[in-house]
């Protein structure tokens, strides 16, 4: 049922989410997605960051509409482990073009970071 329930608030808010005029590395990605748990994401994350705790990283990704499999994404978590992980499981499945950003300290010099809904 939580994973339902995921997927569906996952297609809902991810009509329009993308990654603004970020680049990283030279690539604009097309999607931004914090592989955290949701309670690190609701403490802080990056501004128009999906969150998609990197256990259900695959089924998320496919929730997302028009994301492709060659649209460039972008992971992090907290220290780079996770989104090693998710990088991993999602270039299994045939996505080309995802990076991974490791820890947010690595991704804050560039990204604005909210730490809370009311300030997104």
């Amino acid at each position: 049922m939580k994973n339902a329930l995921l997927h569906l608030f996952l297609a809902l808010l991810a009509v329009s989410a993308q990654a603004g005029d970020f680049s990283y590395r030279g690539v604009r990605p097309a999607v931004i997605i914090d592989v955290r748990t949701q309670e690190e994401f609701a403490a802080g994350h990056v501004d128009g960051a999906l969150n998609i705790p990197y256990e259900q990283i695959v089924g998320g990704v496919q929730s997302i509409r028009n994301l492709q499999k060659d649209s460039p994404i972008l992971l992090y978590c907290r220290s780079g482990r996770r989104s090693a992980i998710a990088r991993t499981s999602l270039e299994q499945q045939g996505y080309k073009r995802v990076m991974d950003g490791g820890g947010m300290s690595t991704l804050l010099p560039s990204l604005k970071v909210c730490t809370s809904s009311a300030a997104c």
